[in-house]
């Protein structure tokens, strides 16, 4: 599949590196193999800056035992809208709802979820809050208003009364390389501070450089990170992506997501031994209350069922306290996108 940057426009999703060939149902049983990060450099740490002024905060490791699955879409399946969705992700040709979602979440343990935009559309944005009011499971979504519109203020505005509205996201994978640096597309963002409103940087690897210099720019907004930036792990571009993943982490005001790796590796053949480097080295710069659990689901499934992807990251962070476990799997998200948040009653169907 082609990268959404040579197919033009800014409206595909998050597509995954891979060869053509891959089929969407090609999941094979994963190794336990161990990889620590440590042994490919540490990134850059924060010290210094108190836990409650990073992006994480300094609390929320509680309730044990939760798991907030801090990233799934929701679609109804149109092929005009959902391009992107090539003949090696036939499995996605459907409809993805939240019912459809909660089977494979009360199957993994995961209690609550985030659902994050898949279409640049305001109605997009509007339906998924509506989903949201109505499956109590879904307790926010990061939409997407035009931040570059001359009215996005007026955008965002109108659904400053919807709750479950926590963040905003662009799909920034899909435009030039320089479109973070744009001053219109900045001053949006400037906007969001006023809403209490996080923003997920949806990047490849070869953008995170303008990442650094976009989040520096904002040291009061809330960034979230996707996908630990999208490394190229099938060509193992682990060194140069350790770099700047390190000088992401250093600004105390972005957040990452432990998510979206099974689909940057080659389908048929990842292994958790090769993920693991990626996801050790990002828990050792963020640290524990700057990183959460999340799936990509559905889109994870070309790759690797619900259970796998889950498991990855229980397993990668194993070996740290309870607390620290309860952080990464619950507390970040819950500090980052829900907890300045009042929810009004919601009914269940």
């Amino acid at each position: 599949m082609s990268p959404a940057s040579e197919r033009g426009g800014g409206g595909s999703l998050e597509p995954a590196s891979t060869s053509a060939r891959a089929k969407a149902d090609g999941a094979t049983p994963r190794g336990s193999e161990r990889a620590s990060a440590s042994e490919h450099g540490s990134g850059a740490g924060i010290e210094g800056v108190p836990a409650s002024e990073r992006a994480g905060g300094a609390g929320g490791a509680t309730p044990p035992g939760q798991t907030i699955d801090a990233h799934q879409h929701f679609w109804r399946y149109d092929p005009a809208e959902y391009g992107w969705i090539d003949e090696s992700m036939t499995a996605l040709r459907r409809d993805f709802l939240p019912l459809d979602a909660k089977r494979d979440m009360d199957a993994a343990a995961v209690s609550t979820c985030v659902a994050v935009q898949a279409r640049q559309t305001l109605e997009e944005t509007d339906w998924l809050l509506d989903l949201a009011d109505r499956h109590a499971f879904i307790a926010g979504v990061v939409g997407w208003v035009d931040l570059q519109a001359v009215d996005v203020e007026a955008q965002l505005e109108r659904r400053a009364d919807r709750a479950r509205l926590v963040g905003i996201r662009h799909i920034v994978q899909g435009e030039r390389d320089d479109f973070l640096d744009r001053a219109q597309f900045r001053a949006g963002i400037a906007r969001l501070e006023r809403f209490d409103l996080a923003y997920d940087i949806l990047v490849y690897a070869r953008q995170l450089p303008a990442a650094v210099r976009f989040a520096r720019a904002f040291p009061g907004q809330r960034f979230v990170l996707d996908h630990l930036g999208k490394p190229d792990i099938r060509h193992a571009g682990f060194r140069e992506w350790r770099g700047d993943i390190g000088r992401l982490a250093a600004l105390p005001n972005v957040c990452c997501k432990l998510s979206g790796l099974v689909t940057e590796a080659d389908w048929r053949s990842w292994t958790a031994g090769q993920l693991r480097p990626y996801l050790d080295a990002t828990v050792e710069s963020f640290g524990p209350a700057r990183v959460m659990i999340g799936s990509d689901w559905p889109v994870c499934t070309v790759a690797a069922t619900y259970q796998e992807v889950i498991d990855l990251v229980r397993d990668a962070v194993g070996e740290y306290s309870a607390t620290e476990k309860q952080q990464i799997l619950y507390g970040t998200a819950q500090s980052v996108y829900l907890a300045r948040k009042t929810f009004p009653a919601e009914e269940e169907i």
